[in-house]
């Protein structure tokens, strides 16, 4: 056997000396997820549908907007660096990032702002959030780093909503075709989707801000709560930041390898009733119904005790909550009394149509079982979601009651649509309404969401349920994923393993 020369075999040991640059044992952190989601959207532009699954999966991701929100809920800037509002509110200008490009290369500048907005505002928009664009009258492009929004009126809002979903960039040789090739300036670009199985993004190594620690990430849809589970404990998803199971969190609490964080949301569960329609166009009857509803046993049957009952459209996280909870007491006497008053002294049958999700089932079935103690028949109607219910009761108004979680954050203002599915209309409410998004004082603003808190609380276009907790489950060596969610989001950006 040939030896080593004496120099090189010092040089060894003192290589074998040297300290690894990983502890004993370490491994490389992983730098790919595996998300697991109950609903798969049908498309990826959440500029043209409302699902809060779309904005699950691109928001941050793929697609981002002049503003952000974070996992506070404060407003940061994102693609505009900075802005001024004039003194009368009307005109907002805004700086605009320099540097961006889109995932097919086409540079973010002024004019292609220019494009989202006049998309979203046009007479052609589908946006789901188009209302909150009417009051941008022009919007002018001095230079492309400058874009200037000419408003109708002062808009209190405005910056807000520019952070939502529906308000993303998009670059315009794509806009048509987001909705299964989504085009972006964001960190991720699509790589693959296998309708109902799963959707898979990787990271752009020509990002033009930071580059996140994951390489990529895998969505995979999974319906069924039991399976959720059975792939958490498996190990086949790394981690559920919504998981359907409640009733099992106490369980998975016990795996040592599992963090189980619960937190706040905006997803606000409602039984809608359609005022279109008898015997529901009459507020005695609606009044009826709520004095029938115990919001804690609907709260422990239908997501095992999770959750915060609520009297209107607001939850307790956002700014100027009115606590209305106690506003209509559960009173089953009482009800059956104003029904009586109302020209249905021996109750009324009449159907809800259920999205086929866990909460919205066992919600059904809890009020199902109250209301027939005031000799109302309810007559539970599964409906596929988001297809099928977005087109017969969104769109189609073809329902009596339904039940969905509104997730956007501060949307009271769908039931001042005139074409929203509830049918409601008030002007009391319209006007009260349009004066807190016009009124640029944050006292006098809120002060004014809370009256218009109280309208619904008095008219009840819908039962008011509860609040869903965030339910996340994942992995312990993951940091970065949101404990709170002000918007429905899996924000990637700065999730990462631990070693």
């Amino acid at each position: 056997m040939a030896l080593l020369p004496r120099w090189r075999l010092a040089l060894a040991a003192l290589v074998l000396a040297l300290p690894s640059s990983l502890p004993a044992g370490a491994q490389t952190p992983r730098d790919d997820i595996r998300i697991a989601m109950s609903i798969e959207p049908a498309g990826l532009d959440p500029t043209a549908a409302a699902p809060a699954a779309i904005g699950q999966i691109v928001w941050q991701n793929v697609f981002q907007g002049l503003t952000r929100i974070d996992e506070n809920g404060q407003i940061l800037p994102q693609l505009a660096t900075d802005w001024t509002v004039s003194d009368e509110g009307r005109t907002v200008s805004f700086t605009l990032r320099e540097g961006v490009r889109f995932s097919n290369g086409v540079a973010f500048d002024a004019s292609t702002a220019r494009f989202s907005i006049d998309r979203a505002r046009g007479d052609g928009s589908t946006n789901p959030q188009k209302q909150f664009f009417t009051k941008i009258q022009a919007v002018e492009t001095p230079d492309p780093r400058t874009l200037v929004l000419r408003l109708s009126e002062p808009s209190g809002d405005l910056l807000t909503h520019l952070g939502w979903p529906a308000a993303v960039m998009v670059e315009p040789s794509s806009a048509e075709t987001n909705r299964s090739a989504p085009v972006g300036t964001g960190p991720y670009r699509l790589a693959e989707w296998r309708p109902g199985d799963r959707l898979r993004l990787e990271r752009i190594e020509t990002y033009w801000g930071p580059a996140p620690a994951l390489r990529e990430a895998e969505f995979r849809f999974i319906s069924d709560p039991q399976a959720q589970a059975a792939a958490l404990r498996s190990g086949a998803v790394d981690a559920i930041p919504e998981f359907g199971a409640p009733e099992l969190v106490e369980d998975l609490r016990r795996e040592e390898r599992l963090a189980v964080v619960i937190g706040d949301t905006e997803l606000k569960v409602v039984a809608g009733m359609n005022e279109r329609r008898k015997p529901f166009d009459d507020t005695r009857v609606r009044r009826a119904l709520m004095m029938a509803v115990d919001r804690a046993a609907v709260i422990e049957g239908a997501w095992a005790g999770f959750g915060t009952p609520i009297g209107s459209h607001y939850t307790p996280n956002d700014p100027g909550y009115v606590d209305l909870a106690n506003h209509v007491p559960y009173d089953p006497q009482a009800a059956k009394r104003l029904l009586a008053e109302a020209g249905y002294p021996n109750g009324f049958e009449t159907t809800i149509r259920t999205p086929q999700m866990a909460y919205a089932t066992r919600s059904a079935e809890v009020l199902q079982a109250l209301l027939a103690e005031i000799g109302v028949t309810l007559r539970i109607v599964p409906t596929e979601f988001p297809a099928v219910w977005v087109d017969q009761v969104l769109k189609g108004h073809d329902f009596d009651m339904t039940i969905v979680a509104h997730a956007e954050p501060l949307d009271i203002g769908i039931y001042a649509r005139p074409d929203y599915y509830f049918g409601y209309r008030n002007p009391r409410f319209d006007e009260t309404l349009a004066q807190a998004e016009r009124t640029l004082d944050e006292e006098d603003r809120l002060a004014l969401y809370g009256d218009a808190q109280r309208i619904l609380a008095d008219d009840l276009p819908a039962l008011y349920l509860f609040v869903m907790p965030k339910l996340g489950i994942w992995d312990k060596r993951l940091t970065g994923l949101w404990s709170d969610e002000p918007i429905p989001a899996n924000d990637l950006t700065a999730v990462r393993w631990q070693p």
